[in-house]
Parts: structure tokens; C-alpha cells; sequence
């Protein structure tokens, strides 16, 4: 499977709420595009000062060769979800969420109407099986499901419920999503069992409103145990994770070790510290069970 290049056009803007919006892209390109799961990323670069569209190298290095690029012309990249691919039609949409000017993908967001071109690196279907790219990885036997993250993750988890609906997953879905305010409450397609819990930051930090709806009892129990002080970091495998200098990103679960619980949770990489902390010591489910990602770090540019 490879990730290669795709020059698009923006074809609509849907506005879905004040605080986010739906790029819909097309090129005939696209239909050679391909998903590997509901959740599949891709990367989206943005013009740099003075350009109307990305400029990339083009050869079969071209990650090399962009990387090499000086800073002050390296289009700036960042990671966004797959919302709906249409092959046959050769669309891709995106959703973004819109955060002022602070950053690259956001001021391009706002600005962004039908006719802009951008660049993507998607997978191309044509070269074989989607085996990256994507964390839904919920083994068989799974009995319940536990997804929670703030706006960055919500348009990968109405993908991922959309995906639930239409194969029919008879499991206990319980999801809770933290957004700005209640205007970003979307209307998602989901399995008529699952359980949505909407919460409103209304300026509250990120992830306290995830916190409080887990403490009060949200998503499915683990066993009973006691609290347990974690350390600010987070343990991967030998490794420790600096969540201020690197990606927060375990997804090596196993539903199997939790009981046929598996937990998806991805946001702001400090609250996924804080979610995880609480499952595993407060709630007691065990840590193979949980797939986290740290999607976005406040305060810092990762990608």
C-alpha cells in the first residue's frame, strides 16, 4: 500500500456548526483513492506565504525532497480524517475544525471556497490491501465499545459510527464527545443502541467536561478498583512518552484483555493522559483494552 499525492479541488463548503466546517474535494484522480477503516488518515498540505496552491516535489521521493525543503517554503502538513470517500464520484470531504488564525490548517479552513486546490497524501487503492492509516481495530468477540474525544475526533467517530450502523454491530456503544459549545452538537448516524452523551466546554479546559462524564459514570464499568497515582508521562513499553515533544499514540489494544471491552479515545494529548489515567486506575480497565491518541498537543505544533 502506498500514500501518494492527490491534487484536489474544492468543490463545496458545508458549514456543519460555528466551530466546524465540511471541505468537499474532487479531482478525477480521486477515484483511485482508497479506506483501509472508518478512521483513515490522511495528510493535507497548505500554500505557504505567497503560494496559491502546496509546492512539492514530485518525483518518486517527494518525502525526501520535502522534507528538505527550507521552513520558509516547506508547505506546512497536518493530519486530518477521511469524513466520506466517494470513489465513483471521485469526492473526498474532510471536516476541520475552525480555531482562528493560530494555526496553518485552520486559517486555510476558514478562507477556503469552491475553486482553491490543495494537495493530499491519501492511500492509492491500486497498489493492494489499506494496512495503515487507520487505529478501528476493534477485535472479534468485542461486546462493548467505549469512544470518547473531543472536536478533532468527532468526525472520526461519526465515520466509525456510520460504519457501525451499516454493518450492523449488535455491541454496547457508549460515546461521549467534548465540544466547544451546544451549537456543535451534530446529528450523528449511529446503531440505535448507542448511547451518545454530547458535552459543552462553554470555556472549561479541554478534556474536563470528558473527565466529568467519565468520573459520573459514563461508558461501560471496568472492575472495582482502588485510585491510583500515575506519573505526567505516559509508559510505551520501555519507553516513556513526552506528550510536549512527541505524538501520544498506543493503539496496540486487545479487547480480549478487557473483557470484550474496547476503548477508542482521541483529542488533545494532555486530556487523553488524564481519560486514560482514569479508566485504568479509577475504573479499572485494563490498559490493552484502550486505543488512545493524542490527535493535537495544546500549546504545541506536532504532526
Amino acid at each position: 500500500m502506498t500514500y501518494r499525492l492527490f491534487d484536489v479541488e474544492v468543490v463545496r463548503r458545508i458549514q456543519l456548526s460555528p466551530s466546524m466546517v465540511r471541505l468537499v474535494f474532487a479531482d478525477p484522480d480521486v477515484r483511485h483513492m482508497a479506506i483501509g477503516g472508518p478512521d483513515q488518515r490522511i495528510k493535507i498540505f497548505f500554500p505557504s506565504a505567497g503560494q496559491a496552491t502546496p509546492q512539492l516535489p514530485r518525483d518518486v521521493n517527494w518525502y525526501a525532497g520535502y522534507r528538505a525543503l527550507p521552513p520558509t517554503t516547506r508547505p506546512p502538513m497536518r493530519s486530518y480524517t477521511i469524513r466520506r470517500l466517494d470513489a465513483t464520484v471521485a469526492e473526498v470531504e474532510v471536516d476541520f475544525v475552525l480555531h482562528g488564525d493560530g494555526g496553518p490548517a485552520s486559517r486555510w479552513a476558514i478562507r477556503a471556497r469552491p475553486g482553491d486546490r490543495t494537495v493530499l497524501s491519501a492511500p492509492d487503492g491500486r497498489d493492494g490491501a489499506i494496512v495503515s492509516g487507520f487505529e478501528w481495530r476493534p477485535p472479534a468477540g468485542t461486546r462493548r465499545l467505549l469512544l470518547v474525544g473531543d472536536e478533532t475526533a468527532v468526525p472520526a467517530m461519526a465515520a466509525i459510527l456510520e460504519h457501525l450502523a451499516d454493518t450492523g454491530c449488535g455491541a454496547t456503544i457508549d460515546v461521549v464527545l467534548e465540544v466547544a459549545g451546544r451549537d456543535d452538537m451534530l446529528s450523528l448516524r449511529a446503531p440505535p443502541q448507542a448511547r451518545i452523551d454530547w458535552r459543552a466546554r462553554d470555556g472549561a479546559a479541554h478534556g474536563r467536561c470528558l473527565l466529568d462524564a467519565l468520573a459520573g459514570g459514563a461508558g461501560p464499568p471496568g472492575s472495582a478498583g482502588p485510585v491510583v497515582a500515575r506519573p505526567a508521562h505516559i509508559p510505551s513499553g520501555d519507553a516513556e512518552i513526552d506528550i510536549d515533544r512527541a505524538i501520544l499514540w498506543e493503539t496496540d489494544s486487545a479487547a480480549e484483555a478487557g473483557g470484550g471491552l474496547y476503548v477508542w479515545m482521541a483529542g488533545e494529548a494532555g486530556a487523553v493522559v488524564a481519560l486514560r489515567r482514569h479508566l485504568v486506575g479509577v475504573r479499572g480497565i485494563d490498559r490493552r483494552a484502550i486505543a488512545c491518541m493524542g490527535y493535537w498537543r495544546l500549546g504545541r505544533s506536532l504532526d
